[in-house]
């Protein structure tokens, strides 16, 4: 039996809608910490935003989304929210324009996992966790079900009680956030800008030796590519907050 050309455009159509499903990345992100977070979320390039910028998360609680071949992106914890019944609000750390549903990133000092997902079923997916805007809430990522070097990434370490008083940001008594030395003092030598704008030029300073001392798999400022980019092919990927669990 002859099929119609309408039939064979929207049978066309099915087999690539479910083919990028089934090519689809599962990002499943859970809450650890002892307290409520609002994740915020960031997508590059025109790709698809996850979980409309931003949401709550319980303690104990988890959500999944499945984001496109060639997404890339940026998560993030946000602490101390309020919201009103539009969404409108204010984060203590992390806040994102005063809205639950983020339209920007975070405001420093945040914890950020990055993802730049493979276009094609065997490229490789390119993740790390960062600390280059500071430190916020414990952060973890690990591959499931991929193949390649697919390593563990993360912070499992509790800065903000080791923040040096100079990099502390304290809310109602205590120590809510990190600051990069970056933020802190604004010089060339910890942004790797100006004179110190290259590699070769702009090296570990007492501040970023000490975010890499706790968080070896973690971005510690802006040149350390070479211990903290991870890779991993076909992998979907667990993102915890408080790995540990002593947030």
């Amino acid at each position: 039996m002859a099929i119609s050309s309408i039939s064979l455009c929207y049978l066309l159509l099915l087999l690539f809608v479910t083919g990028n499903v089934g090519n689809a990345t599962v990002f499943t992100l859970q809450n650890q910490c002892s307290y409520t977070l609002w994740p915020g979320t960031l997508s590059g390039n025109g790709a698809a935003t996850l979980g409309d910028g931003g949401f709550t998360l319980a303690p104990g609680a988890s959500i999944q989304f499945q984001a496109p071949p060639g997404w890339s992106g940026r998560f993030w914890a946000r602490t101390g929210c309020v919201f009103d019944e539009s969404g409108s609000g204010k984060c203590v750390t992390g806040d994102c324009g005063g809205t639950l549903n983020c339209i920007g990133g975070g405001a420093p000092p945040v914890s950020l996992v990055e993802f730049t997902i493979g276009t094609n079923p065997n490229d490789k997916d390119f993740y790390d966790v960062s600390l280059v805007d500071g430190y916020n809430v414990g952060l973890g990522v690990k591959a499931l079900g991929g193949y390649g070097d697919c390593q563990y990434a993360g912070c499992v370490s509790d800065l903000n009680g080791n923040c040096p008083a100079e990099l502390r940001v304290v809310d109602s008594g205590s120590t809510v956030a990190c600051k990069s030395a970056c933020a802190a003092f604004n010089a060339p030598e910890f942004c790797c800008t100006a004179d110190h704008a290259t590699p070769q030029t702009c090296s570990p300073t007492q501040y970023s030796v000490m975010f890499k001392n706790a968080c070896p798999t973690a971005y510690s400022y802006a040149y350390d590519d070479a211990s903290s980019t991870c890779t991993c092919t076909g992998s979907d990927y667990l993102i915890t907050f408080c790995p540990s669990g002593s947030g």
